[in-house]
């Protein structure tokens, strides 16, 4: 009995010592398949990157190229010009030459999705407006005045926005906002603005109407919608705005004076400071979209004549189900 005991034991030690060597196997067979499969998409996603960025360069690229070529042209900046126009998703290889010989880059190609637009970005209300050398800009205030009453927005959150601009920009003894107690940076981005005094909904529904740019500019009556044309003609109706859109859809304003035409009006008042019929300021988006993998790109362009210099740029991806309306 003694030695049938000690038999069964060794055999399940046995048993017991193949089953942990089939787990340790298992768990280092496992280890190395994760670290491979690891391996194999940070690679993938490093190609993603480097694919993306050559692409979203090249768009960037043509996008200046566009504007350049409208900038020799000079005169009024309109809608229906070629930088206007949006470029709509379309394959990548339909952009680029046919080479039968590279099999991958052209399967590569099919699967990726290319899509942009140019935004007049002096189709905008400017922020930067509202407060100049340090004091309050009493035409650009009453312009944002009529767009937050016709958006209905609290005008608390305006005055707040003002007078923490002054804060930011300094007062007008000339001293710096880092000697200015409770001082605040001045903003880089519209975003920012939730730290000035605008609430999220307020943001949200500004967002296509004003902008925030590098000192002060005018609106381009050319391409502002009818909602900052309400808001920077102080003689204007809404009535008034939706017959300028109008007549500026059948023919594009080649000056103010054409504006004026359009109003019929001694009383209305136009400033070169304030209102433009072309721009400098331009924003360029792209969107790429790899496979799952989105990745979007925005960029601030300044055009002077036939130059164009792009005075920042934003890239990130987006979850493949996200909502890129």
């Amino acid at each position: 009995m003694r030695r049938r005991a000690a038999g069964q034991r060794q055999h399940g030690a046995a048993i017991l010592t193949a089953m942990l060597t089939v787990v340790l196997v298992a768990t280092l067979t496992a280890t190395a398949l994760w670290q491979q499969w690891r391996g194999v998409e940070i690679e993938a996603a490093q190609r993603t990157r480097l694919q993306s960025a050559w692409v979203l360069n090249g768009a960037l690229d043509w996008a200046r190229l566009i504007l350049r070529e409208d900038g020799r042209k000079g005169g009024a900046d309109h809608l229906a010009e070629p930088w206007a126009v949006p470029l709509e998703q379309a394959r990548l290889s339909t952009f680029l030459a046919a080479d039968r010989s590279d099999t991958l880059a052209a399967e590569a190609a099919q699967s990726a999705f290319l899509s942009g637009r140019i935004t007049d970005l002096q189709s905008r209300l400017n922020v930067s407006n509202l407060v100049q050398s340090g004091q309050v800009h009493a035409p650009s205030l009453l312009a944002f005045t009529r767009l937050f009453d016709l958006l209905g927005l609290p005008k608390r959150e305006l005055s707040a926005l003002v007078a923490n601009l002054q804060l930011a920009q300094g007062d007008s003894t000339g001293r710096s906002p880092a000697f200015t107690p409770n001082a605040l940076l001045w903003p880089q981005e519209l975003a920012q603005l939730a730290w000035y005094g605008l609430s999220p909904r307020s943001l949200a529904l500004l967002q296509d109407f004003v902008t925030l740019l590098p000192g002060s500019t005018p609106v381009n009556l050319n391409t502002a919608p009818v909602e900052v044309v309400y808001a920077c003609l102080e003689a204007f109706e809404l009535a008034d705005a939706h017959r300028l859109v109008a007549a500026r859809t059948a023919a594009h304003l080649t000056s103010l004076d054409d504006v004026a035409k359009t109003k019929g009006s001694g009383l209305l008042k136009l400033d070169l400071a304030q209102h433009s019929v072309a721009s400098r300021f331009f924003e360029v988006r792209g969107r790429l979209q790899i496979e799952q993998d989105i990745v979007e790109e925005y960029s601030l362009v300044q055009r002077e004549a036939a130059e164009v210099r792009t005075l920042w740029r934003r890239r990130g991806s987006l979850p493949p189900m996200a909502n890129l309306q």
